[in-house]
């Protein structure tokens, strides 16, 4: 992900002049200034320097470039609402720029960044997925292709993860339908993710403890047979 960042990093800078003497009255001038903060990583003021880009020439391919790198600053600030409103502002101003791909590929790492823990709600989960996949979706060829797959199987097993602790919770209070629902709603919402083989386990001792024996047995044999390595085809013997 960081040789990611940092590629774009020297495609949004290496256009810029590197003369010392660079005035504030220019957009490339002002854009260096700003990426001098940036490298400095003083990343508040660089901010403000990219924000006074866009504000004081609008027009210039200086400007679409200080949207981009101001709100890479504010995202390696976790000020990740920030860095959002400078995204989305972006993407609409700018719908046909070489740089969208980039600039959806932060949005989603800023909502990844903000995933919570499993037993909290997933609103940034959910809309993490939704993100990366519009990458693979719009720019399956792009250079963020692959770390969006691989960030879409955390994500997976992240949800999948907070589906089970739900209802790891219901089973031990012996509230088996309720129990069932969540471990179904992992199987069939997330069928990748690593948390499935402990999700198919945890199915059928609920079936057994509710004396559904038949059905049990047919979440057993699916078990073993899908994940046959596994250590819950292994607990599933004991059933």
């Amino acid at each position: 992900m960081k040789k990611l960042l940092l590629m774009v990093l020297v495609l949004l800078a290496g256009c810029a002049s590197d003369d010392k003497n660079v005035s504030a009255e220019t957009p490339e001038g002002l854009y260096l200034l700003a990426y001098r903060d940036f490298k400095d990583k003083d990343y508040e003021k660089a901010v403000k320097k990219f924000d006074q880009v866009e504000q004081q020439f609008p027009y210039s391919k200086w400007s679409e470039r200080a949207q981009i790198m101001a709100a890479y600053s504010q995202y390696l600030q976790n000020e990740y609402t920030d860095a959002l409103l400078s995204l989305d502002r972006f993407l609409q101003l700018h719908p046909g720029n070489r740089n969208v791909p980039y600039a959806i590929y932060l949005k989603a790492l800023c909502y990844f960044e903000q995933m919570s823990d499993p037993l909290r709600e997933q609103e940034m989960s959910a809309k993490a997925d939704k993100t990366f996949k519009e990458i693979l979706i719009r720019f399956p060829k792009s250079i963020y292709a692959n770390d969006a797959k691989e960030k879409l199987i955390a994500i997976q097993n992240h949800l999948a993860a907070k589906e089970l602790a739900v209802g790891r919770y219901y089973q031990k209070n012996e509230d088996y339908i309720a129990a069932m629902n969540r471990f179904q709603s992992a199987i069939k919402g997330w069928p990748e993710s690593n948390q499935i083989p402990e999700a198919y386990y945890r199915l059928a001792v609920c079936y057994k403890a509710i004396g559904m024996i038949k059905q049990m047995g047919q979440v057993r044999e699916t078990l073993k047979k899908k994940f046959p390595d596994s250590i819950w085809a292994k607990r599933a013997d004991d059933i």
